[in-house]
């Protein structure tokens, strides 16, 4: 996403004196836990320069998100502390603070102004309670002393920066009321509104699709070359590592274990655990004159063990002209004024034992039709055919039945597993309440689940907050496997997962497909992990698949020029190879809210190849 007037990777500038803009020195984060003290971080040392993106890479638990946290002082309210090493921070003007002994009065006037971060998970970092034009306005207001009607013309500029359509009306909104990808593009810009001289970015685009993430990163680098704002940037993405860093700090269990300019990290590795992580990076264009899924490269992978995973020809699931719209209501009387068109007849077919992925932006409504097919959400018309039932016209208690061969892995496992229940007893309580195991048949299946996706048999009687986040996920399979089912939707199963255990993850699901001849409707935002699993692929714009196809004829001939677009913004993770702004030409999102009398037309194709069809119809594209 550099330009081409962008300096060369290790042409760090600084300021004239030469002072870093952060130097964190042998710093050492403790916890208090009933089992005694626990290091989140020990011992580890690195600087920013002025315009330098620094990218610290890591597994969960390595220590990446408590050094973001230490340096905004913000990790005391998390039950932590800076037990030792210091954090010096230049503020220009008043010289060298030692944030690590900073009063927390000095802390809340750096914050938001000097150093802004972006969090991981927007529900979160954004209040529930306020508008988001409230939540924009305040920083601009507390920090820049702007007035009430600067500050509001500020924060829409702002939104418009970060891409968000129909900006001046998402002022009047709540966070609930955004996609997950709207509201950390709200985050993003509350982080940058004071123009800071540090930005930490802790996970910043997990949650974004690939082209509104291509143009965060383009915003971030943009920002960091004409202010010179440094950047502190943590991801498990290592594309986006090869896309933005100009040096890469590399942690594993609390501790650095390598550093190094970022072409040297991607050339030459030195230490073991680098090598694995950039081992089970997946990168676009590995697939390309293969027709199959192969599993994920991880250290160690032998070419001979790979069995490519065929299917079969025969449908297991066929939809057609789904069309689900949801009311939007306005008023005292809160009469339905307008339409929200979520997905806008769109149709296609899954075999057994394959997969079809559905790509696209957020809100293009690939998770709604997703869970239009198990009727989470009830569609307005359309046609789903599981294995010939037709589930559209089945009773409340004829679709309880048909849900035994369906079923769905959420995105994030934390929020879909109960944090008061044993793990055993959450993955026996489909069984129970389909009656189709009881006693010690239900015992032996619960512990041959736990076997399936490789988790201890020790693990039964834990809780989720015990686990990590990709544990939980292998729960959360081994939940959904409980019924034995024909089709399951994993939507977004493996964004919010680190890469090594994303690889492990997606290799087990690929394994569970050759042996149980598993259907998957596979939602994601990562195309090159969509490469790698997919027997076919549908890409989704403004509520209608523009394109569709197998994956060798979506990837390797796009024929949409939304699905060109989409393939263009894919960072790639190789250092020499990084975007351009010129690669991004993104048309502004139309709203895919309509009145009343709006009536869509019917999605037309062309047929350009054997299994390969694309949108003639006018998608606004």
């Amino acid at each position: 996403m550099l330009d081409q007037g962008a300096p060369p990777i290790q042409n760090l500038r600084q300021d004239k004196d030469g002072t870093p803009v952060v130097r964190v020195e042998n710093l050492r984060v403790s916890f208090q836990t009933r089992g005694g003290e626990v290091l989140g971080v020990e011992d580890v040392s690195f600087a920013i320069n002025p315009g330098e993106t620094v990218c610290i890479v890591g597994e969960s638990g390595s220590g990446k998100s408590v050094s973001s946290l230490s340096l905004m002082r913000l990790v005391e309210f998390g039950g932590g502390q800076i037990a030792g090493g210091h954090i010096f921070f230049d503020r220009t003007r008043d010289g060298e603070l030692d944030i690590a002994e900073a009063d927390q009065g000095l802390m809340r006037k750096i914050r938001g102004n000097e150093i802004g971060m972006i969090f991981q998970e927007p529900m979160t970092a954004l209040n529930p309670v306020f508008t988001i034009g409230r939540q924009l306005t305040e920083g601009l207001r507390l920090h820049m002393g702007l007035d009430r009607k600067a500050a509001q013309a500020r924060a829409i500029e702002l939104l418009r920066e970060v891409r968000i359509p129909e900006a001046a009306r998402r002022m009047t909104q709540y966070p609930h009321e955004l996609s997950g990808g709207m509201r950390q593009r709200v985050v993003i810009a509350m982080a940058l509104a004071c123009k800071p001289r540090l930005l930490i970015a802790d996970e910043p685009t997990t949650a974004l699709d690939v082209t509104i993430q291509a143009e965060i990163l383009a915003l971030m680098d943009r920002l960091k070359r004409e202010t010179g704002t440094a950047v502190m940037f943590i991801t498990h993405d290592m594309a986006v590592v090869a896309q933005m860093a100009d040096r890469v700090v590399v942690m594993f269990r609390g501790k650095k274990v390598e550093e190094g300019p970022v072409a040297d990290i991607f050339s030459n590795p030195q230490h073991d655990y680098t090598k694995a992580l950039l081992a089970a990076v997946p990168k676009l264009g590995e697939m390309t004159g293969t027709d199959l899924p192969e599993p994920m490269r991880l250290l160690g992978y032998d070419p001979s063990d790979v069995v490519p995973i065929p299917g079969t020809p025969d449908p297991l699931l066929e939809v057609r002209n789904l069309t689900t719209r949801f009311a939007v209501k306005r008023g005292l009387l809160r009469r339905t004024v307008a339409q929200v068109h979520a997905v806008e007849d769109i149709s296609f077919k899954i075999n057994k034992g394959q997969t079809l992925s559905l790509v696209g932006e957020s809100g293009c409504g690939k998770s709604t039709a997703g869970r239009s097919l198990l009727r989470l959400v009830e569609p307005m018309s359309g046609e789903v055919r599981l294995d010939g039932i037709d589930v559209m016209a089945l009773s409340p208690t004829g679709l309880r039945k048909a849900r035994l061969d369906m079923q769905m892995i959420f995105q994030d496992p934390f929020a879909s597993l109960n944090p008061q229940m044993m793990l055993r007893d959450q993955v026996a309580e489909p069984m129970r309440n389909f009656a189709t195991a009881r006693g010690k048949a239900l015992e032996d299946r619960v512990a041959m689940l736990f076997d399936r996706v490789e988790l201890p048999r020790g693990f039964m009687r834990r809780y989720p907050h015990e686990l990590s986040g990709g544990q939980r996920q292998r729960v959360a399979i081994a939940r959904a496997l409980a019924l034995n089912p024909k089709l399951i939707v994993a939507d977004e199963a493996v964004s919010a997962l680190d890469v090594s255990v994303q690889a492990q993850v997606l290799n087990l699901m690929m394994e569970l497909q050759a042996d149980l001849g598993l259907s998957f409707l596979f939602i994601s935002h990562d195309m090159a992990v969509v490469e790698r699993v997919s027997h076919r692929v549908g890409v989704m714009y403004l509520g209608r698949i523009v394109e569709i196809g197998s994956r060798r004829a979506v990837f390797e001939d796009p024929r949409h020029p939304y699905t060109q677009a989409l393939l263009k913004a894919v960072p790639i993770a190789d250092p020499t190879r990084r975007k351009i702004d010129r690669d991004l030409h993104f048309k502004p999102i139309p709203s895919p809210i309509h009145d009343m009398g709006y009536v869509a037309v019917p999605s037309v194709y062309e047929q350009v190849g054997e299994d390969h069809q694309v949108l003639v119809t006018e998608s606004g594209y």
